[in-house]
């Protein structure tokens, strides 16, 4: 689709709040797939795929904030 948004790794990084390697570990462990290359040869991700991705690790997590003492 042409209006699809796409997004390399830091971009999908900056996006969700995670550090570049934690978007590599998505695809290492099949929760992000590679779409596309750029003009460049980065790894190209849809934004749909990087969100859900996100809240899939997230959700398995569980994690509980605790306020600082």
């Amino acid at each position: 689709m042409e209006d699809e948004i796409w997004l390399t790794a830091r971009e999908a990084a900056e996006l969700t709040g995670v550090d570049v390697q934690t978007v590599y570990s998505w695809v290492r462990r099949g929760h992000l797939k590679v779409e596309g290359l750029d003009h460049r040869g980065q790894k190209l991700f849809r934004h749909l795929s990087v969100a859900r991705a996100e809240m899939a690790t997230r959700a398995k997590a569980k994690r509980v904030l605790v306020p600082a003492a």
